[in-house]
């Protein structure tokens, strides 16, 4: 979804509030883009698990879990996120068939896909393969849903959606 049809979309808010609150993130995503390409990703850019929180719950973007179906069901995940794993098993074997099952799951390549794992590694190489099969706004949530590891060999603490206090959900 380009950020002019992002607008459109946003914007279609029935409150005036909530127009304000959709050029804010049209201009997030715009910075965000730049940042990107000043950078030379190879997808459209790392934004923070507010921002993605914000465009989907603005209905804007669509996330994208890409941790292995064990990391979803023990540590917890994002309601209404989608689901396609990277890599599987408990030696994260890659998925040969990851884009073949996110055009299934997201059938428009013009719209704003968000991929999400446990630090931002995986979902960076996520959004680089759905860049490459033709997505056009394709954006890694930074920090992932657990963060880094800190120094005692613990996840959680140093960022990461949980931290911030997004809402998630465990089985």
């Amino acid at each position: 979804m380009s950020d002019e049809r992002l607008e459109v979309d946003v914007g279609a808010a029935h409150s005036e509030q909530g127009v304000v609150e959709s050029a804010g993130l049209v201009t997030e995503l715009a910075s965000v883009r730049e940042r990107a390409a000043a950078a030379r990703l190879p997808y459209a850019g790392g934004v923070p698990a507010e921002l993605a929180w914000a465009l989907v719950k603005a209905g804007a973007a669509v996330l994208v879990d890409v941790r292995s179906g064990e990391e979803r069901k023990f540590v917890g995940h994002v309601p209404g996120s989608l689901h396609v794993a990277w890599a599987t098993g408990t030696s994260l074997t890659r998925n040969p068939r990851f884009v073949k099952e996110v055009e299934a799951k997201v059938k428009d390549k013009n719209a704003t896909v968000l991929f999400l794992c446990r630090s931002g590694k995986r979902s960076a190489a996520a959004a680089e393969a759905a860049t490459k099969a033709g997505y056009k706004s394709v954006f890694n949530v930074l920090e992932g849903f657990e963060g880094e590891i800190d120094e005692h060999q613990h996840r959680g603490g140093l960022g990461g959606w949980r931290l911030h206090g997004l809402p998630w959900v465990q089985d």
